[in-house]
């Protein structure tokens, strides 16, 4: 099977767009070529034709932290609508989290989210195993026979690892098996019952509040610990100035630490929620516009090494229970790319070439994936993404079950149109 794309504006190794032509045959990119060179000639051998005309094609977008929710709450998502609202979004690959029902917490349970996926036949999804049975925080997973079912790494996301030595404990045994530990970083003692973060919009709606702290006792607790065993330690959705602060003088002294920041967190603020409305309620919460900023500067300086979008869809049933009993979480497949284009790129304080590479070679090359690169012999998996279209975010037309979301009616810029994996065409507008 053969695939031609035709006027394909790619960024080179200047972050210039080029204007060129992407062959692909058998799942893998077989020629990059100036526009037109060899069309006529692959037409004639019956190749598929897509004229991408001048739109941008970049790698297909990595996301490592996503909830599907299969098994045990389809009525938030499936694997295949997840799937499908994160090729809408142009993400070729995702890395689900284990907060299902049951716990992604044995090899059978791997196995059937990697045969659901394979199903879908759209993106390709890779488990991770949770670091704790039912992630209870008491009593390790079986690693070495998780990894053999096609875990990709280890993490109790949803509940922060209350115990150091338990911790200490997952990551000698990943370390081992040279295998990642990801951590939702939350100390639990400081935030029971609080739906937002501490500060001025809690304080106006005598809400108890989620202190900065909460997160980056356990990023510097966590640090410490991986200091000790050598893990590769990996921070979910950082969210605050102290935590980046943390993670910043590991990095410095070369302890193997990585991290990822969601876009909610780098756009808004705590100052920002109009008001009780739970499609506003997410974990770690909405922080100050020092932590936002604090958050920016690091994903510009490679503190903080990829964006992620921590999708996690609920029912408009559960979101209407409000801001303190509905649960955290919004949806984000559709609106990541768009969001930080219109506000970052478009704006002028980021390159077209970092928002990409954040999004697409950094987090293959942070969990060693094959894919995330634009070059002959990688993986055809490609997004289209017309830059110039503007539209209002509508989640309504959400390929996801989820509709909560706080960016609903925002007008923004770049839309992926056409999402390919293995050469396969998997979405178009």
């Amino acid at each position: 099977m053969q695939l031609i794309i035709k006027n394909a504006s790619v960024l080179n190794d200047e972050g210039q767009l080029e204007l060129k032509d992407i062959t692909v045959k058998d799942g893998l990119i077989e020629q990059i070529s100036p526009s037109a060179e060899n069309t006529a000639k692959n037409e004639a051998d019956g190749a598929q034709v897509l004229d991408a005309g001048g739109k941008l094609v970049t790698p297909g977008f990595i996301d490592m932290h996503v909830h599907l929710r299969e098994p045990g709450f389809e009525h938030k998502e499936t694997i295949e609508t997840g799937s499908r609202s994160a090729a809408k979004g142009g993400f070729t690959t995702i890395a689900c989290m284990p907060n299902t029902r049951p716990v992604t917490d044995n090899p059978e349970t791997v196995s059937f989210v990697r045969q659901k996926a394979k199903e879908a036949g759209l993106v390709r999804v890779l488990p991770y195993a949770a670091i704790t049975k039912s992630e209870l925080g008491r009593e390790l997973t079986d690693f070495a026979a998780l990894k053999a079912a096609g875990a990709i790494g280890f993490t109790d996301d949803g509940v922060g690892v209350q115990s150091a030595q338990m911790m200490k404990d997952a990551m000698k045994l990943a370390a081992s098996l040279n295998m990642p530990v990801i951590a939702h970083c939350e100390d639990n003692s400081l935030v029971e019952g609080a739906p937002v973060a501490e500060g001025e919009f809690a304080r106006r709606h005598g809400l108890k509040g989620i202190p900065n702290e909460s997160e980056a006792i356990h990023v510097g607790r966590d640090i410490l610990l991986a200091e000790a065993t050598g893990v590769h330690y990996h921070v979910c959705h950082v969210s605050t100035e102290q935590s980046i602060r943390l993670i910043r003088q590991a990095k410095q002294i070369g302890i193997n630490v990585t991290a990822e920041v969601c876009p909610h967190h780098l756009i808004l603020a705590e100052e920002d929620i109009p008001g009780l409305d739970a499609n506003w309620k997410m974990n770690p919460p909405l922080r100050s516009r020092r932590d936002v900023e604090a958050c920016i500067e690091a994903l510009e300086d490679g503190t903080i090494d990829i964006v992620v979008t921590d999708h996690a869809p609920h029912s408009v049933e559960e979101k209407a229970k409000g801001m303190q009993l509905a649960p955290f979480g919004i949806v984000g497949f559709e609106t990541a790319f768009p969001l930080l284009y219109t506000k970052f790129v478009a704006e002028g304080r980021w390159s077209l070439q970092m928002l990409v590479k954040r999004m697409t070679e950094d987090p293959a090359r942070v969990f060693g994936l094959e894919t995330g690169r634009l070059a002959v012999g990688s993986p055809a998996d490609l997004a289209i993404v017309d830059l110039e279209k503007e539209r209002e975010v509508d989640p309504e037309q959400f390929a996801s079950k989820g509709r909560n979301t706080p960016f609903g009616g925002w007008k923004l810029k770049g839309w992926p149109v056409a999402t390919i994996v293995a050469g396969n065409v998997v979405y178009r507008e």
